[in-house]
């Protein structure tokens, strides 16, 4: 079967009677704010936006639906958000998510809705928060994604995306946004080409799909450097200076080409079935490779959701990279499902034994410390390096390292480390 056929086979849309539900819920939420907008003498304009408004919204047993509050350009930005939350009562109880901008989630039954305030602008340039471009978001993926063939490619790419973990803008996942998503499908109008163009990339890729400029060394120049960091520069449709998928990491960027390989191989269903991470499997491979199998617990006493995640995701990466200068990690997986608690999985193997770098030769009396302190020293071209052994387990080095940091880790935002034997 080819591929072509086997990805016609899937279709990971909701059906008419989930939309319908989903619609009606939302409909009931859109009047009351609108209801106690008025009642309240707030200029505010209410609108659906997402993945709902677009139509890629993903078959789930939850949905994320966005709500977004637009406010006259009269109030100031400090007070939007207090000025929503005057406005929610009848709707259900509300969670407040501290961020650069406060907004509001609420929960009914397998809906949750996210109501965001933001700014009633007219022009992408006069964002003061990337959330305020939502609105034009919105509009172009509704003009540029019209028919259903298009929806369907959008909503494989995120179902891929979601399933293997890639899928998120947040700083503890650095991956596809769904908007990113919905760009590169526009651009590359088939789920499989978009595989196949990033699965064979060597370098950084650039796409300007509105040719907001004259060519991709003018992107390269014109854009602010720090916007331009990461390996795919998608400028925004909309705007300009922004790229959509600045958030997206190297690493998971390599991730996903990998993926994506694997799956052009041989494609499976399973590549877009999440599941939950096996223990055993892992420690399964990490006996088939000699290696050590270690989960580490993290918590923390930041706010939950992505300051949370963020925090654990950061101390991960710093652990991760204390563990690779005395073994070769094999795997690594960080799992973050909301709350104050997230978990990172190791496999491991045993460098045995690193070179330790030292002084010059030249620097006498540095040189003469260093083959005292150290039993093994050898020479490569004019400096000293010791041999150290490495004569203790993944476990053994994790335990005394969260020991001798625990305080840069409370620094972190990390208030336990535990081991999970």
């Amino acid at each position: 079967m080819s591929l072509k056929k086997f990805l016609d086979k899937l279709n990971f849309l909701p059906s008419n009677e989930e939309l319908k539900k989903i619609r009606e819920e939302t409909k009931k939420v859109v009047e009351i704010l609108k209801k106690n907008a008025t009642m309240q003498k707030i200029d505010v304009e209410i609108f659906v936006g997402g993945s709902l408004k677009k139509g890629t919204i993903m078959r789930n047993d939850e949905y994320d639906i966005d709500i977004f509050a637009r406010f006259s350009t009269k109030y100031e930005e400090k007070i939007i958000s207090d000025l929503l939350e005057k406005i929610l009562d009848e709707i259900g109880k509300k969670e407040k998510i501290h961020g650069s901008r406060d907004y509001f989630r609420i929960k009914k039954e397998n809906i949750v809705f996210e109501i965001i305030p933001v700014i009633k602008i007219k022009k992408p340039n006069e964002a003061k928060n990337v959330m305020d471009l939502s609105y034009f978001h919105v509009n172009y993926v509704k003009k540029r994604a019209k028919n259903k063939k298009i929806l369907r490619e959008i909503v494989l790419a995120k179902k891929f995306c979601k399933a293997n973990r890639i899928y998120g803008a947040e700083s503890y996942v650095q991956g596809f946004s769904g908007y990113a998503l919905e760009c590169l499908i526009i651009y590359y109008r088939t789920f499989e080409k978009m595989l196949r163009e990033i699965a064979k990339a060597k370098d950084k890729i650039i796409i300007d799909i509105e040719k907001k400029y004259k060519n991709k060394d003018e992107v390269a120049i014109r854009m602010n450097a720090s916007k331009i960091k990461s390996p795919i520069v998608l400028v925004d449709p909309t705007y300009k200076e922004r790229n959509v998928t600045a958030s997206l990491s190297w690493e998971t960027f390599n991730k996903f080409k990998k993926i994506a390989k694997k799956f052009l191989k041989k494609p499976t269903k399973k590549f877009f079935e999440f599941e939950e991470l096996d223990e055993n499997k892992m420690k399964n491979e990490a006996k088939e490779q000699k290696a050590e199998f270690i989960k580490i617990i993290l918590k923390t006493d930041r706010q939950e959701g992505d300051i949370a995640g963020t925090k654990m995701k950061k101390f991960a990466n710093f652990l991760e990279r204390e563990v690779s200068k005395y073994f070769k990690i094999i795997r690594s997986e960080f799992d973050y499902n909301g709350g104050k608690e997230g978990s990172l999985y190791l496999i491991g193997k045993t460098k045995n034994e690193i070179l330790r770098k030292g002084p010059p030769l030249k620097m006498k009396e540095n040189a003469e410390v260093f083959k005292k302190i150290n039993k093994e020293v050898i020479i490569k071209k004019g400096v000293l390096y010791a041999k150290i052994k490495i004569n203790f387990s993944l476990e053994e080095f994790i335990e005394k390292f969260y020991k001798e940091r625990e305080k840069q880790a409370r620094e972190m935002g990390i208030i336990e480390l535990i081991i999970k034997r």
